[in-house]
């Protein structure tokens, strides 16, 4: 994985330094909030219903032991014993004092990790396939032009202050695990017909009030001219990216206006007039020194297949169970990756306590070479296990009670902390999401329902990415009451779709039962269990749904 060198660390430090005056400035009376905030903001500092709330960036989803150990003294000195892994594969800390805050980053800078730009209006955090380096799948590792996206994009003088935030996500697979098309730029590594390296370049997702599937700007782009090709589309939205009105500010909102045609005309303008053959040379020869650093870990040669492990399978149901779930093939024989579910029943989704933190570093040091994983699904992997050893690794996970076998299942929920936490939701999310768990907690029926994913988002605001999932749950304020928007046949993967409102909302008491029936339905109608409730809903149409779902529920 990458590791900082001294330029990395003087500029984070710096920061640390830069922010650490801007803290007392504010304490001293010095700045009013309003001056303070978008100082906090670009260093991932928000206010929320009962305090700040920091969030803190893991480029690219890539955590070493040593960083979870410092994550979880973070937790344990700063905070309340706990961190909340999110959707963007970074990690949040929902208590911390004001005053306390550049401690915090200081002791983040020691171990390479800070809070920069995971808020503000600029380039967020660069996301990726969690598997990315191990998929067995994938065409190369994504992850060098993720840190080179990075490098690039800190503090970039020109894109620090957009019309509104920028997210980007690059996956290196046929299946997409990075949700690509539901980002501000998608970008999609592959090999062309000669046998090099380029990308499919999207733009124009988001998700939020006006959720859009980005569209292809680019079909083919040579992976060497990749920054030219982003900063090109970047400087674009930048001169002509609407800022009169926050709602119509992100890049889907000028791609939907002038039409994609117009958009892509000016994108290639623009890359024409700016590429300059010195910076493509120069960033090949970065990304040349970054790849290094990606090198894979000292692998040993085994089988593919390892007796032991079958043994263990075929002898021991739960240990079964949780390989079916949890285990996914690594590109290099005679190993595996191993998610974590961070989604016990009954628990809150993406939530890790310190102690679980220190033994999950324990275990990425005995198994998986000091490497872990954050995934957008706010779940962890173990990216470098030996099939030999996966059994181990469990009977260690289920003692720290992190063994729940159900990733990709229906209580393998992702929800946002909407009103428990959140000054801009409207609704509570947590407790809706514990109680679908509690709902479906048995196992033989989470595994009869099959593959489901269910987001929900406490807001419109989308940060539980409710409308790509296959069941999406949006929480609102009506009149005074709470009420849960259901949608239905949105998809996060290659095949990306929204999903369509199911009809008028439920309350907090009914919408736990109307998920009940949507999937009581769904296995009644179904052609079988090899068909997923995706593809059934794109069979039937979300409106043959309504008549089963709102009459018995509103009879209850």
């Amino acid at each position: 994985m990458y590791r900082y060198d001294s330029y990395d660390e003087a500029f984070v430090r710096a920061r640390v330094a830069q922010f650490r005056d801007q803290v007392r400035r504010r304490l001293a009376g010095e700045l009013t909030e309003e001056e303070f905030r978008p100082h906090r903001l670009m260093n991932g500092l928000y206010l929320q219903l009962h305090a700040y709330m920091l969030r803190v960036a893991i480029p690219y989803g890539t955590l070493s032991s040593r960083q979870l150990r410092r994550l979880a003294e973070v937790a344990d000195r700063w905070d309340r014993g706990y961190g909340h892994f999110t959707t963007r594969q970074n990690i949040q800390f929902n208590w911390p004092r004001l005053e306390d805050v550049p401690d915090i980053l200081e002791a983040l800078a020691e171990v390479g990790l800070h809070g920069i730009q995971t808020s503000g209006n600029c380039i967020r955090n660069i996301t990726t396939d969690a598997y990315a380096g191990v998929a067995a799948d994938e065409v190369a590792d994504p992850r060098p032009f993720c840190e080179l996206l990075r490098q690039w994009s800190s503090l970039h003088p020109e894109f620090s202050f957009l019309p509104r935030k920028f997210k980007i996500a690059v996956s290196a697979s046929p299946h997409d695990r990075a949700a690509i098309r539901a980002h501000d730029i998608g970008l999609r590594l592959y090999r062309d017909d000669a046998g090099e390296l380029a990308f499919e370049v999207l733009a124009g997702g988001g998700l939020g009030r006006t959720p859009m599937i980005a569209k292809t700007v680019r079909e083919h782009l040579p992976a060497r001219q990749l920054l030219p090709y982003v900063e090109a589309i970047l400087r674009v939205y930048n001169r002509f990216g609407r800022r009169d009105h926050k709602f119509k500010s992100r890049i889907k909102i000028l791609v939907h206006e002038i039409g994609l045609d117009a958009f892509r005309a000016a994108v290639e303008e623009e890359y024409a007039r700016s590429l300059d053959p010195e910076d493509v040379e120069l960033a090949a020869l970065e990304l040349e020194r970054i790849e290094e650093l990606f090198a894979p870990p000292p692998y040993e040669e085994l089988p593919a297949r390892d007796p032991l492990h079958e043994r263990r399978l075929a002898e021991e149901p739960a240990f079964a169970r949780f390989a079916r779930t949890n285990l996914r093939p690594h590109r290099v024989p005679g190993y595996a990756i191993v998610d974590v579910s961070l989604k016990p029943v009954g628990g809150i989704p993406g939530d890790v306590t310190s102690d679980q933190m220190r033994r999950l570093a324990d275990l990425a040091d005995r198994f998986s070479f000091g490497e872990l994983r954050t995934t957008h699904t706010q779940n962890l992997a173990l990216p470098h296990v030996r099939l030999r050893d996966v059994h181990s690794l469990w009977e260690l996970l289920e003692e720290a009670g992190l063994g729940t076998p159900n990733i990709g299942l229906v209580t393998d929920i992702v929800c946002c902390p909407g009103l428990d936490y959140c000054a801009l939701a409207t609704a509570r999310s947590i407790p809706i999401a514990r109680a679908l768990a509690r709902r479906f907690a048995e196992l033989d029926a989470q595994e009869r329902i099959g593959p489901l994913s269910i987001r929900m988002s406490g807001c419109i605001n989308a940060c539980g990415q409710h409308h790509i999932g296959h069941i999406g749950i949006l929480g609102l304020e009506k009149r005074g009451e709470e009420s849960y928007q259901i949608t239905l046949g949105g998809r996060p993967d290659e095949r990306t779709a929204i999903g369509r409102i199911l009809g008028p909302g439920f309350s907090a008491s009914e919408v736990v039962d109307a998920v009940e029936a949507v999937l009581r339905f769904y296995l009644e109608g179904r052609n079988g269990p090899q068909e997923t409730f995706a593809d059934f809903v794109e069979r039937v149409g979300v409106e043959t749904f309504r008549e089963v779902v709102y009459a018995p529920v509103r009879a209850r």
